[in-house]
């Protein structure tokens, strides 16, 4: 089995790695042109885990959370490029655009989130309540963004 793993998948695995005492991490995100911001984000999520799980949304869900013209890159190329990197354990694809299906399904010790974010303002809140999960906030590299890479390739070719 390699790191891109199903949801019935990363359940199992994460039901054993608990038995083994494993700090389990989740986090998500469309990933979808891979970025220092990307690469900073997972380092620090990872420093705060023994597994780093990353729920990559897909891309039928990237197309409703981006709109028509994204994503960029398709899912399985995200998926193996994310499962590349050394901090990376596992990456599991889910298509709502909340992870709060697969947060339930998964129960991880910790969810990171942007410090865009607050406990308030979390979309996942009930959730991660719900199962007593803690929340670390990680501060985002400013300026950096697939958003913005977009942009400036569009004003490079205009």
């Amino acid at each position: 089995m390699g790191k891109v793993v199903s949801r019935s998948e990363i359940v199992s695995l994460v039901k054993e790695l608990k038995k083994e005492n494993k700090k389990i991490v989740f986090t998500n995100g469309c990933f979808d042109i891979i970025h220092i911001g990307h690469i900073r984000y997972l380092k620090e999520s990872a420093k705060f885990a023994d597994i780093l799980i990353i729920g990559l949304n897909s891309d039928s869900s990237v197309k409703k959370l981006k709109g028509e013209k994204r994503p960029i890159n398709p899912e399985m190329d995200r998926a193996e490029l994310l499962s590349e990197l050394s901090i990376v354990d596992y990456v599991v694809i889910f298509d709502e655009t909340s992870p709060s299906v697969l947060i339930d399904e998964i129960k991880p010790d910790i969810y990171t989130k942007g410090a865009d974010y607050t406990l308030e303002t979390l979309p996942e809140r009930e959730v991660v309540g719900k199962n007593n999960i803690e929340v670390k906030f990680i501060d985002f590299v400013l300026g950096k963004s697939t958003s913005n890479i977009i942009k400036k390739i569009e004003q490079k070719n205009n």
